[in-house]
């Protein structure tokens, strides 16, 4: 007899800090959206979630807020991420006629039970019928392809938007973990800071994230990259046009890139002899956003001596464990959160 009755309408969310994907079983990824939420300050109402609440960061009257609800891996604001949530289930469920999905979550793996009940509670406050939590990493495993239930060791590296998860997975549950906030985010930052040192120049976070996806190497190119820029000059005030390269983010964005290695080396160092050997085998796989970074692999493979390998699609390996996470609940019920706890 089968745990869990599986309709043909659950839902697999990927709660990320930068971005929000959704997978519906049996049609794939259907939602993508930048994790910010726009609310109305006199009512608490949401006046825009995803690309159109992006639009709004840092140009919005007093009168609403728009916020990124989770920072660093975490939920940052419990109201936000709530309304959020609770916004775009209801959005999926109405246009694909969803009724009451049971839906598993991707979550930070160091998320508080405070948090995974915020969690819980937004999305059966959606119209949900069952909530089922899972960390990223491991879902990100899954979603790569790497077969987490069986007894032998893998290494994934999830480089997200606000931290970076190292996990050591075997026999369907983390066995050494490791988690920074120096990720995607940070890396913009780095490259905002770079910027305005050397070149005397003011850019956004969004425009840094456009570098960062054009030039960001976590190694010398081939052949120089370069992109046109428009900030603020800080002398003047007024509109600037640069010239960036892609050495100098190289260099703009070098500790923070040495700090995911290091990560990494650590994670390794405290992995049973026995789970290291089949990862030397199998190597290192690399999922999230920060894993386009180029040459992150060849980097990695250098400082580690072993082989690193990026997952297809990279970005949307921890919606995709989600949603194979669904398809299997039976096999793969010891990776969810919440039915560890039930058991």
């Amino acid at each position: 007899m089968k745990l869990f009755n599986l309709g043909g309408k659950d839902l697999g969310v990927d709660l990320g800090t930068a971005n929000i994907l959704v997978t519906l079983k049996g049609k794939g990824i259907i939602l993508r959206e930048p994790s910010v939420v726009a609310i109305d300050k006199k009512n608490g109402e949401i006046l825009a979630t995803g690309h159109e609440a992006k639009e709004m960061l840092g140009r919005t009257p007093n009168e609403i807020k728009a916020v990124r609800p989770l920072k660093d891996g975490v939920i940052a604001d419990y109201t936000a991420t709530g309304l959020m949530l609770k916004n775009i289930i209801s959005k999926v469920c109405t246009r694909y006629n969803a009724g009451r999905p049971r839906v598993v979550v991707g979550v930070p793996s160091g998320i508080t039970e405070v948090e995974e009940r915020a969690v819980e509670e937004s999305i059966l406050g959606a119209g949900a019928r069952e909530v089922y939590l899972i960390e990223e990493p491991m879902a990100a495993a899954i979603g790569a392809g790497l077969e987490v239930a069986e007894p032998t060791g893998n290494i994934i590296v999830d480089i997200g938007g606000g931290t970076t998860e190292v996990a050591v997975i075997s026999l369907g549950g983390i066995v050494v973990s490791n988690s920074i906030r120096t990720a995607g985010d940070e890396l913009d930052e780095d490259i905002v800071n770079y910027i305005r040192k050397e070149m005397n120049l003011a850019i956004g976070t969004t425009t840094a994230e456009e570098i960062k996806i054009r030039l960001g190497c976590a190694q010398s190119l081939m052949a120089e990259e370069s992109m046109e820029i428009r900030g603020r000059d800080l002398t003047t005030g007024l509109p600037r046009n640069v010239v960036v390269t892609s050495t100098k983010i190289q260099l703009a964005i070098e500790d923070s890139v040495n700090e995911i290695v290091e990560c990494v080396k650590q994670t390794l160092e405290k992995t049973p002899p026995e789970l290291a050997s089949d990862i030397v085998e199998k190597g290192i796989v690399l999922a999230g956003g920060g894993a386009l970074i180029k040459n992150i692999d060849k980097l990695l493979a250098l400082r580690t001596g072993m082989p690193v390998y990026i997952a297809e699609d990279p970005l949307d390996c921890v919606v995709k464990g989600t949603g194979k996470t669904l398809e299997d609940l039976e096999r793969l019920k010891s990776v969810l959160i919440n039915a560890r706890k039930r058991r």
